[in-house]
């Protein structure tokens, strides 16, 4: 891996960090797509998750007393169920693959809310998070879209939907890390960036995680879903115009 590429890798790590301490999300994503530039898709995975499994990890510390735990033991149920049964089956996007699911599920934020009744402060739809969430994050990669789903008719403050989503997920990248890094660690590790890259990457992106935090602080509930929304539609775009050319060139 050249210079450039590694630098490349820990900046993203750094910027979508701080973007998903103020939103929860959208970070991820972003960050997915930059990998997916530079990497292979099945290290895309594996280096998507070993990095937002510490940004989430660092954002629910320290918003942890904000954190819904409740949720969050219903919520990694679903998680690891999910996991089993991935497990079993064989599944790697190509890269024009990969840009057009990331690229599909931003959509969500626009459902109606009189179509969606979810709540993941019940118990029984916690586990639904936890299960569907954690399957598409390990097909697209990324589900911060479909995990928003089950927290916007809460009655949790946008620190408590911070800190909780944090903390889920917390496992579904956990489960991606063990899906795709066990068949990855036995080609040794083809793909995978330099292990100097991550020890760059995983304190930057605990400061990138803090930054965030601080421009949280400063919105209310209203502006922080209005922008978190305007985001992911202009993502979600992005990665379907470069689907479409990666499609049509082959």
């Amino acid at each position: 891996m050249g210079l450039s590429t590694g630098v490349f890798i820990i900046a993203s790590a750094f910027l979508t960090a701080a973007i998903s301490g103020v939103f929860g999300m959208a970070g991820g994503l972003m960050l997915k797509g930059a990998l997916a530039l530079v990497l292979p898709v099945s290290a895309v995975f594996v280096s998507h998750g070993l990095l937002q499994l510490v940004a989430n990890g660092w954002r629910a510390i320290l918003h942890r007393k904000h954190v819904v735990w409740r949720i969050v033991g219903v919520y990694a149920l679903g998680a690891f169920a999910a996991a089993a049964v991935m497990a079993f089956i064989v599944f790697e996007p190509t890269t024009a693959t990969l840009f057009l699911l990331m690229g599909l599920v931003p959509g969500l934020v626009w459902l109606p809310k009189r179509w969606v009744t979810l709540d993941a402060a019940r118990p029984a739809q916690a586990f639904v998070c936890g299960l569907s969430v954690t399957g598409v994050n390990l097909t697209a990669g990324v589900a911060g879209p479909l995990l928003d789903i089950f927290f916007v008719r809460t009655e949790l403050t946008r620190h408590a939907i911070v800190a909780t989503k944090a903390a889920t997920q917390v496992f579904s990248h956990l489960m991606k890390i063990i899906v795709y890094g066990a068949p990855l660690l036995a080609v040794g590790g083809k793909g995978l960036p330099a292990p100097w890259v991550f020890a760059f990457a995983i304190p930057l992106s605990m400061v990138g995680t803090a930054v965030g935090g601080l421009v949280l602080d400063r919105l209310n509930d209203v502006d922080f879903k209005r922008y978190l929304r305007l985001i992911l539609t202009v993502i979600g775009l992005a990665y379907l115009v470069q689907a479409a050319r990666l499609f049509l060139h082959g």
